[in-house]
């Protein structure tokens, strides 16, 4: 029997983790995306000239090559378009080259390939862009393996919707309430279709708690580590300021009206640096505050791991976070990370040893916990060279194998090996 039909519309660490062990257990048969780089392939030779080094951010290892099959011009179409600021292009499911297009558009391929090759052992897909194909794989009677990579829709909704009252100035930044019925009956009916269902964190588990039906068993597997930078090198902190550091999206769904204020009044001590978009010019709050630190639009990845290894400490205040994989980068960099209980931070946190916890939508907790490490910064050393062991214990290949021997122990279980 062929391997699985793997779907991913733009590709992640995690996403190509999974493939890394599909592959190194014999499960990947074929990966459908939108654009992606191995050598020697056109996204590769693209990749080099001028205006095209994104193409290389969605790189794959070259053992997945002859399973990579690629379908662009949506997701090309977006790129420009956004960078020609086309927003009607791009505009939320609506556009031609919005996000939910392209979702769906890898969708039917994907579908189409299971028709023409009805052969594969099992089918693995995301949330919003496997619905047609897991139909289709449910009339063959192909498992349906379900990757849900951030909480469910209708948690979302009960834990933000206070914000929405409590903190009113930063409403423009949350996004989530504008999604439309039949966009959330199509989240619906792919958890009622997986015969299994993949979170990365105790608390995008917990938000399942809130689907109408019955579920089929969930497993948490935790996102891996970076390599950890053992160059790491700590400077005291006595008699400077606290270099604190946010990089993600500018959303009050990351808690950061919450992180501004429990830093109000500390400025003499501590010294904010943000990374990332958002809707800055239509929320004068935000725009207010970046005004008031040192603010970064955006940075390639590898000079955000080496801003983080720059950094005293990461704050990442979520208050709905699937995983939230900056808090894995902060520490395999050895920079302890404030985060909260909506996030990783439970799963690969020990409170007070290699990180710290904080309560969600709680900004004294926050500033309990900066005032602490005010008083005492030689904490700082300690705390991050711990999180570069808890790093080090959880590298990437620790979840390749643990989701390869995850989907071969069920096929094994249905008999379908």
């Amino acid at each position: 029997m062929s391997g699985g039909l793997v779907v991913h519309p733009t590709g992640n660490a995690n996403v190509r983790a999974v493939l890394d062990g599909f592959c190194a257990h014999g499960l990947l048969g074929e990966f459908h995306t939108t654009v992606g780089c191995v050598p020697g392939n056109i996204f590769s030779r693209l990749s080099v000239f001028p205006g095209m080094s994104m193409l290389k951010r969605r790189g794959y290892s070259p053992e997945i090559a002859s399973a990579l099959k690629t379908h662009p011009w949506r997701e090309l179409g977006r790129i420009f378009a956004q960078k020609a600021h086309l927003n009607g292009l791009v505009e939320h499911e609506r556009g031609i080259f919005s996000v939910d297009k392209i979702y769906q558009s890898i969708d039917r391929y994907t579908r189409k390939a299971l028709l023409q090759n009805g052969v594969f052992s099992f089918v693995y897909g995301y949330e919003d862009g496997i619905e047609s194909t897991f139909a289709e794989a449910k009339k063959m009677r192909i498992p349906c393996f379900y990757d849900l990579p951030i909480g469910y829709w209708r948690a979302m909704r009960e834990y933000l919707s206070p914000e929405m009252k409590k903190n009113p100035d930063w409403n423009p930044t949350l996004g989530g309430f504008d999604d439309s019925d039949a966009k959330l009956r199509r989240k619906d009916n792919e958890l009622a279709m997986a015969d299994v269902i993949y979170v990365a964190s105790s608390f995008t588990k917990k938000t399942l708690e809130l689907y109408p039906d019955k579920l089929v068993p969930i497993e948490v597997v935790p996102y891996g580590f970076p390599d950890v930078n053992r160059n790491r090198k700590y400077s005291s902190a006595n008699g400077r300021k606290i270099c604190a550091l946010y990089v993600g999206g500018l959303s009050q769904r990351k808690g950061l009206s919450y992180m501004f204020d429990a830093l109000e009044g500390l400025e003499r001590y501590v010294e904010l640096t943000v990374v990332g978009l958002g809707n800055i010019d239509g929320t004068p709050v935000l725009k207010s505050k970046l005004q008031k630190c040192n603010y970064i639009p955006s940075l390639s990845h590898e000079n955000v791991l080496s801003l983080m290894a720059q950094s005293d400490v990461l704050l990442f205040p979520s208050l709905f976070e699937g995983f939230g994989l900056v808090v894995t980068e902060a520490m395999s960099q050895g920079t302890p990370v404030i985060t909260t209980e909506r996030t990783c931070g439970p799963d690969i946190i020990e409170n007070g040893s290699d990180g710290w916890l904080v309560n969600a939508a709680d900004s004294d907790s926050i500033r309990e916990r900066i005032e602490d490490i005010i008083s005492h910064p030689e904490i700082l050393a300690k705390v991050g060279k711990s999180a570069m062991n808890t790093a080090a214990g959880r590298p990437w290949k620790v979840y390749s194998e643990a989701m390869a021997k995850s989907v071969e122990k069920h096929l094994k279980e249905w008999n379908l090996e």
